[in-house]
């Protein structure tokens, strides 16, 4: 149990350093900030690969996959950049909801902790199904794999559904809300009534898009391993990047046009990998050069088209 408390120990204090230490009061966030705090968040989950050779290196873990330390390193680093690759369709979600929602920049960054916290949570417990499903039923990998391959093509065509924000209606129609934030709070009182501030409902939103995100992204990872300590590891460190990510990208996400295409390729990739489990081996260090290039060649393409765009616009 010790990893696991050394995990969750170590997750907590960089989410209270963020928030007591790196974020004292409802400021903006700056980019150079932003650069700051995924530079940090980053290192932090590069630094942990130390721990997880570690673990693995002493048998400390309960290795259920018999892996060895370096084999343990370099799954970790492979789900590490699947969920960030996978998180950039979420960060347009992210953004469109502040704008419905007109959240100020001051708020944003209280709503994105809380919603990482619930994230955190929400993540172990859909980790934990799909672990016994794996386990328990015969094909449940190739069904997973066949759920990625339809999402893939469905997120190519998805791109009108991002101009509008998706209320759950079914939980708007428990609780009343107001259009008032009332200084950042959740909860305020108009004509003597307790009533939801629009800031709340903007964090049921993220929490209720971030369930189905994960719906793509946790099967994903059960293409590289199946191991819990990695699979939850790697997603506690991508969900903890997340906040300052979007802060860091938030006014250069338009730039990245094809980057969409880099996560759809990610996609099919970790689909067929899974399908094919049983039937081909493909080496771990292959699946982490294949993401990487694929989201390498992606921002590369986009710079270069935004570029050229800009060199016709002046002609």
């Amino acid at each position: 149990m010790t990893p696991w408390i050394i995990l969750i120990s170590y997750a907590l204090f960089l989410l209270l350093f963020d928030f007591f230490v790196l974020h004292k009061k409802d400021k903006v966030t700056t980019v150079r900030k932003a650069i700051f705090e995924t530079i940090f968040f980053v290192s932090n989950a590069l630094l942990f690969t130390f721990a997880v050779y570690w673990f693995y290196n002493t048998n400390m873990i309960d290795n259920v996959n018999n892996l060895s330390a370096s084999d343990a390193v370099v799954k970790y680093l492979t789900g590490y950049i699947i969920e960030l690759s996978l998180s950039v369709d979420n960060l347009f979600v992210i953004a469109i909801i502040f704008t419905g929602y007109k959240i100020p920049s001051q708020y944003q960054h209280k709503l994105l902790f809380l919603g990482i916290l619930g994230a955190i949570i929400f993540r172990a417990i859909l980790i934990s199904i799909g672990l016994v499903l794996i386990h328990k039923i015969h094909g449940m990998s190739i069904i997973f794999g066949l759920f990625l391959l339809y999402t893939a093509f469905k997120m190519l065509k998805k791109e009108a559904e991002h101009e509008e924000v998706h209320e759950p209606k079914g939980i708007m129609k428990l609780f009343r809300f107001s259009n008032s934030m009332d200084g950042g709070k959740f909860v305020t009182k108009i004509n003597g009534k307790r009533v939801f501030t629009t800031l709340f409902a903007a964090l049921v939103a993220i929490e209720f898009t971030d369930l189905l995100f994960a719906l793509d992204s946790i099967p994903a990872i059960f293409a590289i391993t199946t191991d819990p300590f990695i699979v939850y590891s790697s997603n506690i460190f991508a969900i903890m990047g997340l906040r300052s990510l979007y802060f860091f990208l938030a006014n250069m996400l338009e730039k990245f046009v094809y980057l969409k295409y880099s996560v759809f390729s990610i996609l099919i990739f970790v689909s067929l990998k899974l399908m094919t489990a049983g039937f081909v081996d493909i080496p771990e260090w292959f699946s982490l050069l294949f993401i990487a290039m694929s989201l390498i060649i992606g921002v590369y393409v986009s710079l270069n088209f935004n570029k050229d765009a800009e060199k016709h616009k002046k002609e």
